[in-house]
């Protein structure tokens, strides 16, 4: 095989979005021949691509190898489930699914190993968070000891609800920023420092929206070790913050906006100097510096282009779609124990949330006071900036 023919199934926001980038050829090896819509209205075709209105007939349609799917987040299990049986190779949108328990039957429904399966979790390529895993793992922090990670630059208004039946519902969309905005922090949150084992959440719902899920959130999160973390994230707060702290042995590690790095760092590890300083205010001296960071990370192009060439030429992962599963069960952990008022440990019940959010999804009497077209492009453009 020298070219993957793609399908792309869902094309609102971030379909149209991934197709216009394969289109202006930035994925080499990758071309898109099937679309398929089965709510609204599909782009003006080119030369080699089919049109579809019901995926399982792309699917088995012999068009495609692999499949791209960017619907919303409840059809992410169905569809890819069929895929995988299918034998197709399959990357999919955050979150893979809304649930853990939709997590675990997706996942197992990859059997056929050869067969790639990939998550989009881009912001993996970005270079600041990149060179942040690498300074955890090389111990050049020393050990972690306190995270922080307030990221409130999610901001949407509350006309970005309306633009889709389902979005800011339990049964549409299963969750709020959770879901939606945050699955790619959560999945940098794991990527970087692992799974806790206690999780503690604090959500409140539609406090700055016109919705029924959670738009505000602060979580603190425990590991067995002693190191805690704690976790703020919101989509009604502007001006909006992204900044991560990582209090270790060796310094202070901040990362703003997830361009800039800034080091802290001990002259030597502050439990150290704790035990063996005869002083009573003393601090452990420290220097300041700036961590260089060339770029940003080639985002949605580069997963594309790392999906492709695993399937060309067995290149490593970025994101395997077994990873996708963290992500989901911190923010079903988080929601969870806001729910029961309690402190949620991992893992966590798949089956227990699953029934909670269906049952929540059944009891909905939610209406919205309007639903209006989706955003254009180049308002969807500015969620990028």
């Amino acid at each position: 095989m020298e070219t993957v023919r793609l399908g792309i199934v869902g094309l609102g926001n971030m379909g149209k979005a991934h197709l216009a980038n394969i289109r202006a050829g930035k994925v080499p090896g990758l071309r898109v021949t099937a679309l398929c819509e089965s709510v609204g209205t599909l782009p003006n075709l080119i030369e080699g691509e089919k049109a579809f209105t019901d995926v399982n007939l792309m699917i088995r349609s012999g068009h495609i190898d692999a499949i791209l799917i960017c619907t919303p987040h409840f059809s992410h299990t169905t569809i890819g489930i069929e895929a995988l049986k299918a034998g197709l190779h399959v990357l999919v949108e955050k979150p893979i699914s809304v649930h853990k328990a939709d997590c675990e039957r997706l996942i197992a429904a990859h059997t056929d190993k050869t067969k790639i399966f990939a998550a989009m979790f881009n912001m993996r390529t970005n270079a600041c968070f990149k060179k942040v895993k690498e300074l955890i793992e090389s111990g050049e922090l020393g050990a972690v000891r306190r995270v922080h990670w307030e990221v409130t630059n999610w901001f949407r208004t509350n006309y970005y609800y309306a633009t889709g039946g389902w979005r800011g519902t339990w049964k549409g969309e299963g969750g709020g920023v959770l879901m939606n905005q945050c699955p790619h922090n959560l999945d940098l949150f794991q990527w970087l420092f692992g799974m806790p084992q206690k999780v503690r959440g604090f959500c409140q719902f539609g406090r700055f929206h016109e919705i029924e899920v959670e738009d505000d959130v602060t979580a603190v999160m425990q590991y067995d070790n002693g190191t805690t973390a704690t976790f703020v994230t919101s989509t009604g707060e502007a001006p909006g913050i992204n900044k991560l702290e990582i209090s270790a042995e060796q310094g202070r590690l901040t990362v703003t906006d997830g361009t800039r790095i800034h080091f802290q760092r001990n002259r030597q590890p502050m439990s150290k100097f704790c035990m063996e300083a005869e002083a009573a205010f003393a601090m452990p001296e420290s220097w300041h510096m700036d961590i260089p960071v060339d770029q940003t990370g080639g985002q949605h192009v580069e997963i594309l282009q790392n999906f492709t060439n695993a399937i060309l030429k067995d290149e490593k992962l970025l994101s395997p779609a077994s990873e996708g599963i963290c992500s989901v069960e911190l923010a079903n952990a988080i929601l969870l124990s806001t729910w029961q008022d309690a402190t949620i440990t991992l893992p966590m019940s798949s089956a227990d949330y699953e029934r909670i959010l269906i049952e929540k999804g059944e009891a909905s009497t939610f209406q919205k006071t309007k639903v209006v077209a989706k955003a254009t492009s180049d308002d969807f453009a500015k969620s990028f900036r």
